[in-house]
């Protein structure tokens, strides 16, 4: 008899595909890309995608029956799934990682288990144990129960030994049941009911509710708005606009004068404004954007190197109109969701409805909608406007891919896998499609300026501001020397004092930044030097003043603010360097006629929260607006005159290769919002050490200088972009098992390497990182570089076989 199979990517860490045994119906309705849901293990049920179908039956092990078909069509493309598989094997994770960071939660079922309870239980009460019995109990008033609704009713976390003793004595029966998440969004309608539509029963009608004014101006209202929209009109709307209760309403859907309804709506929906259209670009943007087009003819990613403000954005504007008009889709890749606001803004004035967002401040729901619009090659979703994770979305047909800020460590997904970088990952959407890519920063990566270098990339120069604004004036400020002739009042040199006043004086806004949160990263007794430690990980726990707490920015512990030293005593508590909230507390004492805000994580919680400071910056609602690396990040505020940069060492002085190329980008990135319209703009750096050679070179906007130096140092020290690196992090709960399987796995990599040649300085390690313990789990870390002239893919094999 012939049999039928199915491969399945299952939602976890696991190398190899499972196969699952399916009827010949099944086999000829699944296709590739459709989410099935099937058991795993003892009684776990996942929702899995379905791979391949083929009659070949599993040689290690009897294959199970799927549990149900979960779509009628295929959720994930087949060009994802390629893209999917290819991120797996370069970034050295499992198909099911990728797969699992992929789908929005809502698309992925997952199992609970229902305790039911057994008909066929005929056995004396009396043989139940107290907390037996309160389960039984309560199964006779609810036939079904989940397993965290006994946990409650026993008051227990662990209710497992109970139902196992239930089980075993048969007064219940477990199984798991599975739950689609995501529910569309239905929007209640209302109308007049047909038998009121003629005009005789309409005016008799209108006569017996004179005595019923509300419900007649309910009426009135409907005619009237549905007069002027021409459209289907929203319960809500009617109620607002008529001004009675919802009970007046519900009176006459009762009376059957009115009829309500529910349609299906987007979540994500466009606010309806005309579109514009685009702007002009000037002789510089024109010769820019011809010749992104002319190395589009023969290379697949040019990058643009575009200074702050020269008009990047509108020479993107003219991509998406030109690939819109063939017919195909864009991505549009921005580093940080507080971008997107502005950004969007922009895009829907000239494309209206065509532009999706993507980014994890959305709702699962709203990202569903966005990946179902997709899928369907709807109009709604002609260009996605995302953060890294949109590189994962579904495209019928993508024509343009834009990576702006194509520098920003924040394309990096650090934890958990897949470990990608989505610049990189964008590069290979876009050459599954067909597509053309264009990088574009002003501050682009040494990686992306060698490959223009190399010719690898096509290379664009902007290096005009746009109506020919000229770049900020640059001044270091020696804070060394401030400190020394007491010129200082806290944090703020009497230069940055004076500059602050001079714009505020003008009616100008200003920008500080400074890249730590919270009011101290250290809070110290003067007495014994204690300084409060996180206990899950080797952090000080920085000092927030409005919560009046200390946090670990790590795992999140948090403490109340002691009021004395936990070793010594002493009441005696200073703090130690100084974050956001430090700053603006001082702007406050210094300015108290300016209105200050504060923008870093902390206060951008919300689904909104970007938006609204921003808003009210642009709004000019706010004169002084204090923020750590999201201010860097494109946003275009027409009235700042000023930015000042609070301490630009704390960006020097960290262990990472990349600290001195990122610390440049940061510096010119922030003082590129300054001066965007006639007046130029100014920016202050305050420093210990104004001669280091990055803040010179970044003070006089040298990037060419910049970049000579960083390769020749990475050239030197074997680091990319002339050698790969592999990272390899191990980590436990106890130190000594941790220590000696790092260093265990070390030997292994150099006797496996060693035979082919390799040198010793190829393998680097095993070391603690800066922070050498995390959530309770102690880390060390092994570094291979890989010379450029060897296979990656044998070196990725080399690691997997010391690995296992």
């Amino acid at each position: 008899m012939q049999q039928y199979f199915v491969d399945v990517i299952l939602p976890i860490p696991v190398e190899k595909q499972f196969t699952y045994r399916i009827s010949e119906q099944e086999f000829r309705f699944i296709r590739p890309g459709m989410r099935i849901a099937v058991p795993f293990g003892k009684s776990k049920i996942y929702t899995a995608l379905a791979y391949k179908l083929h009659r070949n039956p599993p040689q290690l092990y009897e294959a199970k029956e799927i549990h149900q078909i979960l779509d009628e069509n295929p959720v994930v493309t087949e060009k994802q799934l390629q893209l999917w598989l290819w991120m797996a094997e370069y970034y050295m994770c499992t198909a099911g990682e990728v797969f699992r960071a992929a789908l929005p939660g809502t698309l992925l079922l997952e199992s609970e288990t229902i305790v039911l309870k057994n008909e066929e239980f005929r056995a004396s009460e009396t043989t139940l144990k107290d907390d037996e019995w309160l389960v039984y109990e309560a199964l006779q008033h609810q036939p079904v129960l989940k397993v965290t609704e006994i946990a409650a009713i026993l008051d227990k976390k662990n209710v497992l030994p109970v139902l196992k003793r239930l089980l075993e004595k048969g007064v219940i029966r477990v199984k798991e049941e599975i739950h689609e998440q995501y529910r569309p969004k239905l929007v209640r309608f209302v109308r007049l009911a047909p038998g009121y539509k003629e005009e005789d029963a309409l005016r008799e009608l209108l006569d017996t509710l004179n005595r019923a004014p509300k419900q007649k101006e309910v009426l009135l209202t409907l005619f009237s708005l549905s007069a002027t929209t021409k459209k289907p009109v929203k319960l809500k709307e009617l109620q607002e606009r008529s001004g009675v209760s919802a009970a007046v309403i519900k009176n006459l859907v009762d009376k059957e004068i009115l009829e309500d309804y529910y349609i299906q709506t987007d979540r994500v929906e466009y606010s309806g404004r005309p579109v514009s259209s685009t702007k002009e670009l000037n002789e510089f943007q024109v010769k820019a954007l011809s010749g992104i087009k002319e190395h589009f003819q023969t290379r697949d990613v040019t990058l643009l190197y575009g200074i702050t403000s020269s008009g990047k954005t509108e020479i993107y504007v003219k991509l998406i109109e030109e690939i819109l008009a063939r017919g195909k889709q864009v991505l549009y890749l921005l580093p940080e969701i507080a971008l997107t606001s502005q950004l969007i803004h922009r895009l829907q004035e000239y494309f209206g409805e065509k532009v999706s967002v993507y980014h994890s401040k959305y709702s699962n729901n709203e990202r569903v909608e966005v990946w179902n619009n997709l899928l369907q090659d709807s109009s709604r979703a002609r260009i996605v406007v995302g953060a890294r994770s949109s590189v994962f979305l579904p495209f019928a047909d993508l024509g343009l891919v834009i990576v702006d800020e194509e520098h920003e460590v924040s394309f990096k997904q650090f934890d958990p896998a897949p470990r990608y970088h989505a610049r990189d990952v964008a590069v290979v959407l876009a050459r599954l499609h067909g597509a053309r890519i264009l990088l574009g920063s002003a501050t682009p990566s040494v990686e992306s300026s060698y490959n223009a270098k190399m010719e690898k990339y096509g290379l664009v120069g902007l290096t005009r501001r746009y109506g020919n604004v000229l770049l900020p004036e640059m001044e270091l400020v020696d804070i060394k020397e401030k400190h020394r002739k007491k010129r200082m009042k806290g944090h703020f040199s009497d230069r940055l004092i004076k500059e602050i006043e001079e714009a505020l004086s003008e009616g100008e806004q200003v920008i500080l930044f400074q890249n730590r949160r919270g009011y101290a990263p250290v809070m110290e007794c003067n007495t014994c030097g204690h300084t409060p430690q996180c206990p899950s990980c080797d952090v000080s726990l920085t000092y927030h003043r409005i919560r009046k707490q200390l946090r670990c920015h790590y795992c999140g512990y948090h403490m109340a603010l002691p009021q004395s030293c936990v070793a010594c005593g002493s009441s005696d508590l200073d703090t130690r360097g100084f974050g956001t909230e430090q700053v603006e507390e001082e702007l406050r004492a210094l300015f108290p006629q300016a209105r200050t805000g504060r923008m870093d994580s902390d206060t951008t919680r919300g689904k909104y929260g970007y938006e609204k400071i921003i808003t009210a910056f642009e709004q000019q609602e706010t004169d002084i607006l204090v923020g750590t690396q999201m201010l860097t990040k494109g946003l275009d505020f027409r009235n700042v005159s000023l930015v000042g940069i609070m301490n630009a060492d704390s960006l020097l002085n960290y262990p990472d290769f990349r600290a001195f190329e990122r610390s440049f980008q940061l510096i010119l990135q922030v003082a590129g919002r300054a001066g965007r319209t006639e007046k130029r703009g100014k920016v202050l750096i305050q420093t210990y050490n104004p001669y280091h050679q990055i803040l010179q070179q970044a003070s006089m906007n040298k990037y060419g200088d910049m970049l000579i130096d960083q390769l020749n140092e990475r050239r030197q020290f074997l680091y990319p972009p002339f050698y790969r690196l592999i990272k390899i992090s191990l980590r436990h709960r106890n130190y000594n098992t941790v220590q000696e399987g790092a260093d265990w796995f070390s030997g292994a990599l150099r006797n496996y390497f060693g035979a082919s040649g390799w040198k010793k300085d190829y393998i680097l390690g095993p070391e603690s990182p800066a922070v050498g313990r995390i959530r309770n789990l102690y880390i060390k870390e092994i570094l291979i570089k890989i010379p450029s002239g060897q296979n990656l893919k044998s070196v990725k094999n080399g690691i997997w076989r010391g690995h296992k």
